[in-house]
């Protein structure tokens, strides 16, 4: 059955190397950007994949919120129903961490803005929808008040709670709102993104292996009843993540700091 599929940060890493694999599958492929020439490039660079599959190009820059929540209007203006949304954009070095609101730009775009297009996108992911948060084997525990932008930590240690912090909400929710099928995913570590090689200083691994982990986890029945779980493709199995992501109280206590951030901010 063909899906349609909402795939944040598709231009370029592994969510282009997914988007081909969608879009040779002919599903309808909806792909997040923050630069409209790339947007048009990997657009017209998909087409020539597959002449059945509609891809749709949807420009935003995660670290304004307001642009989040415009782009869940847009999508929800345009379409009833999501098959699958997944949260693969993500940052973890910036120039410039804090924005103009005083929130860390790393937290913004790997935690809070992946929280507010889920919440802002629910209405369309029914019971068999899902929702996949593109995590990371780099986890640490939340410095809530980084995560307010009241303390700036370093590129590593930004990106390692940032990525927890979005496991986290992720366990929370999948009890919370009960559907859809809520699932957190390292996709594999070192892998040959422009992220690795601008902070690794080095090659890293085949992007093929985390594209092809993010369909399985997408479309595969193995991961149909896997809601709140958290996959590790290191293991290449479901695995416990850090124990801040197990503890109930850390979970809410994480998502009331979102929601707080999202009521005081102007968006």
């Amino acid at each position: 059955m063909k899906k349609t599929i909402l795939l944040t940060g598709a231009t370029d890493g592994i969510g282009l190397e997914a988007a081909k694999l969608f879009v040779q599958a002919g599903h309808t492929l909806l792909i997040h950007g923050r630069s409209l020439e790339k947007l048009a490039s990997v657009q017209q660079l998909l087409s020539e994949y597959s002449s059945e599959s509609v891809i749709e190009v949807f420009n935003a820059d995660l670290s304004s919120l307001s642009e989040v929540a415009q782009l869940a209007s847009k999508i929800s203006e345009k379409y009833a129903k999501i098959d699958v949304l997944i949260n693969n954009a993500g940052v973890l070095k910036t120039a410039n961490p804090i924005n103009d609101q005083g929130l860390d730009n790393r937290f913004v775009v790997n935690t809070i803005a992946p929280y507010l297009l889920t919440i802002g996108l629910l209405g369309l992911l029914g019971s068999t929808a899902r929702v996949i948060n593109l995590s990371s084997a780099a986890q640490a525990s939340v410095d809530l008040s980084a995560l307010e932008g009241e303390r700036v930590l370093d590129d590593m240690q930004a990106y390692a709670q940032s990525k927890l912090a979005l496991t986290m909400w992720t366990k929370q929710l999948a009890k919370t709102v009960g559907m859809p099928v809520m699932i957190a995913l390292n996709p594999g570590s070192l892998l040959a993104s422009k992220m690795v090689k601008e902070h690794f200083g080095v090659a890293g691994a085949d992007l093929s292996i985390g594209a092809s982990v993010i369909v399985r986890a997408a479309l595969s029945d193995e991961f149909s009843q896997a809601t709140g779980l958290y996959y590790d493709n290191d293991i290449q199995q479901f695995s416990d993540p850090h124990r801040d992501a197990l503890n109930t109280f850390k979970c809410q206590q994480l998502v009331e700091a979102v929601e707080k951030i999202l009521k005081n901010t102007d968006f």
